[in-house]
């Protein structure tokens, strides 16, 4: 029974928020020319974990849908190295927003290539990884104001699924929303059910891998808008691996 008292410890640990990085990513996680509101948020976001659970690698090449700052990007091209590379995409009507932190981006990281346009950014048989990191729920999501069309998540996923190669991964992180029509919660709380998720993945051909409890929050208020300053940078948060079989 030696085990039980270091289970009971592990426990523990992830009770209290203690967990410990991977050393394999840390050095993509905490290189001193990166911009300090990324580093800000590390502490709730725990990439070098993350990236250990969806199993990123040197040399992949990977790709960032709706990058916006570029958080992940920066940090996967990182990780993959000089032999890999990164392709972030971050849709037109936003780029007019994010383009100098961009801009600055690809000069510290030359292996990260920006696109605007979605069906160039997905090539066939392409990526070994992508990361949809707090944004699938976009898909879903229209505005009039924001610029934002709107968009059939299926067909985006069967783009998606044929730019994969043969056992890629896609890593999908994104706010707990309630039951209920998608494009609604979306709408309003800017979150989405994981159910839908799983659901939309499975339909376009792909296989759940595994999931991760790393970000949940159970005294989250997913009737909340994940920008409501009561939750924000706090919400409950689902982690999915996807495989292309």
């Amino acid at each position: 029974m030696r085990f039980l008292p270091l289970l009971l410890s592990s426990l523990a640990l992830c009770a209290t928020g203690a967990v410990a990085k991977p050393a394999d990513y840390a050095a993509a996680v905490g290189f001193k020319d990166r911009p300090a509101d990324a580093v800000a948020m590390d502490a709730s976001r725990h990439p070098a974990e993350i990236l250990d659970f969806m199993h990123l690698k040197p040399g992949m090449t990977a790709y960032d849908m709706i990058t916006g700052s570029g958080y992940y990007a920066e940090i996967m091209a990182r990780a993959v190295g000089p032999k890999g590379r990164v392709v972030a995409f971050e849709p037109a009507s936003f780029y007019t927003r994010t383009k100098t932190g961009l801009d600055a981006l690809t000069a510290r990281e030359p292996n990260v290539k920006i696109e605007t346009d979605i069906a160039a950014s997905l090539p066939a048989n392409t990526y070994d990884f992508a990361m949809i990191h707090l944004n699938y729920h976009d898909l879903y999501w229209e505005s009039e104001k924001f610029g934002v069309p709107r968009v059939d998540p299926d067909k985006v996923l069967a783009a998606l699924f044929a730019s994969m190669k043969k056992g890629g991964i896609v890593a999908v992180i994104d706010h707990v929303g309630p039951a209920g029509d998608t494009r609604a919660v979306v709408d309003k709380f800017h979150r989405i059910d994981p159910e839908t998720v799983k659901a939309d993945f499975k339909r376009a051909g792909f296989v759940l891998d595994g999931e991760s409890p790393l970000l949940r929050n159970t005294a989250d208020d997913h009737t909340k808008n994940v920008f409501d300053p009561t939750v924000k940078g706090k919400t409950d948060r689902f982690a999915f691996r996807f495989e292309k079989p």
